[in-house]
């Protein structure tokens, strides 16, 4: 199940699992951090209190996590729910996480460590660059302001001496894993989206948002890593809410921000969920509360 940030994925996957006698798993790359509850906006309490969750608030802000791992942890969830006779439930908004369960991830090479230390060596606007030269496409495909992305990009172009646009399209040959799963689409009219995006910000601030980026700063700086390529900083509003407590901003130009880049990552989410995926799609615009849409949910569950 998933869909763009602000579509009620949450809501509709606790209803479902009580309906269906399932435990959800989370597959957001950011609510698998403990210490940013708010800032991530993970099921709340009411939610995991009365169904499980899983692969939710589990690591430390200073580890990486990836795809790859994210799909071993997600499968060894999944057999250990249905062991128990349960549904699992995938539920979350990063398409590659779920992509990597649904077609199993490309076997590339593994990076040179030399490499990497010379591109882990460059500062961002140089790899850029370099990236450029190597495949001008390739920037158009990642978040240029990360860091992380820019060299990972870099590292994939040079090792396999071919575009970006190939290597991540290259998902496992001839995998049936994709057979295994029914899948799920939340969308909403784009004004409703855009009001509850809007609307989620303002209760992230109202819950003390700025606080808990306040005391997971420390922690961070403790990282042997620059906190830049942590995954964890890398959480939409974290920056934002960093330049505020740093003195450069506004509370209301922090908001605005934020209301502004979590408007940017759910159009680029619903444009995965249109070019990566065949799922069943809900409007939840038309059935707002997730008990009355799960009626045009389980006929096709059923079928599938």
């Amino acid at each position: 199940m998933t869909g763009p940030t602000g579509a009620g994925k949450s809501a509709f996957a606790a209803a479902l699992a009580k309906r269906i006698n399932g435990e959800v798993i989370g597959a957001d790359a950011f609510q698998i951090y403990k210490g940013l509850p708010i800032l991530t906006a993970q099921p709340p309490l009411e939610l995991t209190q009365n169904i499980p969750h899983h692969l939710v608030g589990f690591l430390d802000l200073r580890e990486s996590f990836d795809a790859a791992r994210y799909a071993m942890a997600a499968r060894q969830k999944i057999k250990d729910i249905q062991s128990r006779g349960k549904h699992p439930i995938l539920a979350g908004g990063t398409g590659l996480y779920l992509k990597s369960l649904t077609h199993g991830l490309a076997n590339l090479q593994p990076i040179d460590p030399g490499l990497r230390s010379d591109i882990n060596a460059m500062d961002p606007e140089t790899a850029l660059l370099k990236l450029d030269k190597l495949d001008p496409q390739a920037r158009h495909q990642i978040d240029i302001k990360n860091p992380i992305r820019i060299r990972r990009a870099l590292e994939i172009v040079i090792s396999t001496g071919q575009p970006l646009e190939k290597s991540r399209t290259q998902w496992k040959k001839n995998a049936d894993v994709h057979k295994e799963f029914c899948g799920i689409v939340l969308t909403r009219d784009r004004e409703d989206l855009r009001y509850r995006i809007a609307a989620n910000v303002d209760a992230m601030f109202a819950a003390g948002v700025i606080d808990e980026v306040r005391r997971a700063l420390p922690l961070l700086n403790q990282s042997p890593a620059a906190a830049e390529t942590l995954l964890s900083h890398r959480a939409i509003g974290f920056r934002e809410i960093e330049t505020l407590l740093a003195g450069q901003s506004t509370e209301e130009a922090c908001r605005a921000a934020i209301v502004l880049a979590s408007q940017r990552y759910a159009k680029r989410q619903l444009t995965w969920c249109r070019t990566q995926f065949n799922f069943h799609t809900i409007n939840l615009s038309s059935n707002p509360l997730p008990e009355n849409a799960l009626t045009s949910v389980l006929p096709f569950l059923k079928e599938e």
